[in-house]
């Protein structure tokens, strides 16, 4: 009788943003028609781990390092045999991972996934490719049943004062019209229905391949694709903002009315110390001119507390900018040093990190007050969600307005037998700050 081989296992452990996520899901194809058991953010024990790290800012990168350790305590226990580390950590700073961590066996850059793929086949030879696969373009999703994320661009050329981004991932590169059009035909195939388009500068989108701005283009051209229900956008930049994306959002049924657009700050001179070209007054044209293209869109941001030089006077600043825009969605961080960057050669990080932080509590509370109000006021209106998961008492959807992870949820009591995946109309009863709750439309 023939012995049947066990396929060594993978555990794909990604942390960061969603871009690193479509690397993360593009690896774990990879290693499947490498022959290997793929695993994705698994407790159950494996032959291997990769962890794929974030490196953007000092929180994020003392979440990779203590993931880290954590599965270098999983490898000494037993759980796990090998432990490889890749991402924007290990492409920063393999040097000093190679020092501190030696329990590592191996460390790899953002993009070497071909690099992890023949460490693994040379570490477990057993491993038998199979065929390969392109029905995902290269990718095997990870995410809700309706949604993927569609990365259009790597890099970034801003620069801006206190990002690392360019010096991790390079200079802007879009990838082309036509292959992205391809992939997103090809995930409509299999099911998917909502796309968040995402990239480090979308508005930058077109600009080294066309020679011109053609983030309005593409969409258009996505919106077309059979199956395309939702189309939402991640990641613009607010300076040489790409205005004609505006009509595509107000004319297209199933671009969301929501722009995802970190604005960072609206003090002049800490905009101009943070190396964004742009000004406050542009700033607020530009969100004028954007609410009043496209009635009813909601607007996310992200915006940054503590910046070297920020006084009290330009948080105040700030905080009225809130008050008066009532963002619809905000984040916000406190500064952090990263090498390498303008900031940290140009400034002194001379603010307390307890100041910080305070600025960061009462930014985000009066953004709580905000949200709050904001989702009072869907009370009693009918809007359509995508169901994405079921729990006891509730199935967990969300609406348009809604990106994946970082926005609200729409709860929606089990009157009905809902399945996932789909698209369903539902009235609002009951307002959370940061939840709606729904029964669904007889």
């Amino acid at each position: 009788m023939n012995k049947i081989s066990k396929k060594p296992s993978v555990n794909i452990i990604s942390l960061g943003c969603s871009k690193n996520l479509v690397d993360s899901e593009r690896l774990m194809l990879l290693l499947e028609e490498a022959g290997f058991d793929v695993r994705f953010e698994s407790d159950a024990p494996t032959d291997a781990a990769v962890v794929n790290t974030c490196g953007f800012i000092g929180d994020a990168k003392e979440e990779s390092v203590n993931t880290i350790l954590d599965l270098v305590s999983a490898k000494e226990n037993g759980s796990i045999k090998h432990l490889y580390v890749m991402g924007c950590l290990a492409e920063r700073y393999r040097m000093d991972l190679e020092k501190e961590i030696p329990e590592v066996d191996g460390l790899f850059g953002k993009f070497d996934w071909q690099g992890i793929v023949d460490e693994l086949r040379r570490r477990y030879p057993s491993a038998s490719a199979t065929t390969a696969t392109t029905g995902s373009r290269g990718r095997r999703v990870t995410t809700s049943p309706a949604n993927a994320y569609i990365k259009i661009a790597e890099g970034c050329n801003r620069f801006c004062a206190f990002c690392a981004i360019p010096l991790i991932t390079g200079r802007f590169k879009s990838r082309a019209i036509e292959d992205i059009e391809e992939e997103v035909k090809a995930l409509t195939a299999q099911g998917y229905s909502e796309f968040n388009i995402i990239a480090q500068d979308l508005s930058s989108y077109g600009t080294d391949i066309y020679g011109r701005l053609a983030l309005a283009e593409l969409i258009e051209r996505l919106a077309d694709v059979p199956g395309v229900h939702w189309l939402r956008l991640h990641y613009a930049y607010p300076a040489q903002f790409p205005y004609d994306i505006l009509p595509v959002m107000r004319r297209r049924e199933n671009v969301c009315a929501y722009l995802d657009i970190a604005l960072q700050h609206i003090d002049d001179s800490v905009l101009a110390n943070m190396r964004r070209h742009i000004t406050g007054a542009q700033t607020r044209e530009l969100l004028a001119r954007i609410r009043e293209e496209v009635p009813g869109i909601h607007l996310r941001t992200t915006l940054m507390t503590g910046f070297p030089g920020e006084t009290e006077e330009a948080f105040e600043e700030l905080m009225q900018f809130v008050r008066e825009q009532r963002f619809e969605r905000m984040g916000a961080f406190a500064y952090s040093e990263e090498e390498g960057t303008f900031g940290a050669g140009h400034f002194s990080d001379d603010i307390p990190q307890e100041v910080k932080q305070s600025r960061l509590d009462r930014l985000m509370a009066l953004q709580e007050e905000i949200s709050m109000e904001i989702q009072q006021q869907k009370v009693g209106q009918e809007i359509e969600v995508v169901i994405d998961s079921e729990e006891d008492d509730f199935y967990v959807g969300r609406s348009q307005w809604d990106s994946p992870e970082v926005d609200p949820q729409v709860l929606v009591r089990k009157t009905a037998t809902l399945r996932l995946g789909e698209y369903y109309r539902v009235k609002i009863v009951e307002a959370l700050p940061f939840e709606l709750i729904a029964e669904t439309v007889s």
